[in-house]
C-alpha cells in the first residue's frame, strides 16, 4: 500500500510541478487567452492534483518523520500558494516566476532529502572485525536497525515502506546492488556504510527469509 502511495505522491508532484510550469512559461510569453483556456481545461484535474499532492505528502510525513529538509520544503511549498495566486491573478510575471521557482526547489529539496542519509551509530564491538568473537551476522543486524528497519520493519516485516524481506526471491548480488545503488524508492547507501556493514546487513537480510 505505502508503495503505491509513494508512486502516487512522486506522480502528483511531478504534474503538479508541469501544469504550473506551462501556465508560468503561457504567462511569461504574453499567451494571455491560451493561458486562460488551458485554466480552465485544468482546473479541475489540478484541484484533485493538489489534493492528492497534500494528502500524499502529509501521510508520508507521518510514516517517516519530519527531517530539516522537509520541514523546509513544507515551508516552501506552502509560501509558493498565495505567491502563485497573487501572480497569476494579477498576471505579475515576477511573482509567477518566483512561485514557480519555489515549487520546483521543493521538489528539488525532496529529491536530496530521500538520497541524504545520516551516518547512525553502530556498536563499535560489534563491528569490530579483528574481534575473534566478531560476528558478521550480528554486525548485520546492528546495521540494519541502524540504517533499514524505520522502512522494513523489525525483522524485515510490516515496517511502513520497503520490501518484506522474509519472503523476497532477490538473489545476493541484487541485495548487495540494491544496498550500493539504491532502487528508485530507496536510497543508496555507498557513502554512508563501508564494505564491511555492506556485506554484513546482506548477511543478515539473507538470515530473514523464511
Amino acid at each position: 500500500m505505502l508503495k503505491g502511495l509513494l508512486y502516487t505522491h512522486f506522480v502528483s508532484v511531478i504534474l503538479f510541478l508541469l501544469i504550473y510550469m506551462i501556465k508560468t512559461f503561457l504567462l511569461l510569453t504574453n499567451k494571455k487567452e491560451a493561458l486562460v483556456k488551458f485554466t480552465k481545461i485544468v482546473k479541475v484535474p489540478e484541484m484533485i492534483i493538489s489534493v492528492l499532492f497534500l494528502a500524499t505528502g502529509v501521510y508520508l510525513l507521518m510514516q517517516f518523520g519530519l527531517t530539516n529538509l522537509l520541514l523546509i520544503k513544507i515551508v516552501v511549498v506552502l509560501l509558493s500558494i498565495p505567491i502563485a495566486i497573487v501572480g497569476f491573478k494579477k498576471s505579475n510575471k515576477i511573482l509567477a516566476l518566483i512561485s514557480f521557482l519555489m515549487i520546483f526547489s521543493a521538489f528539488g529539496l525532496g529529491e536530496v532529502n530521500k538520497k541524504k542519509m545520516a551516518k547512525q551509530n553502530v556498536d563499535p564491538a560489534i563491528a569490530d572485525t579483528k574481534n575473534p568473537n566478531y560476528d558478521i551476522t550480528k554486525h548485520g543486524e546492528a546495521v540494519f536497525t541502524a540504517y533499514c528497519q524505520r522502512c522494513h520493519g523489525t525483522g524485515g516485516t510490516n515496517g511502513p515502506g520497503g520490501l518484506v524481506l522474509t519472503v523476497t526471491t532477490t538473489d545476493r548480488a541484487t541485495k548487495l546492488d540494491r544496498v550500493i545503488n539504491g532502487t528508485n524508492l530507496m536510497a543508496g547507501f555507498k557513502d554512508v556504510l563501508n564494505p564491511q556493514e555492506i556485506e554484513a546487513v546482506v548477511t543478515y537480510v539473507e538470515t530473514l527469509k523464511k
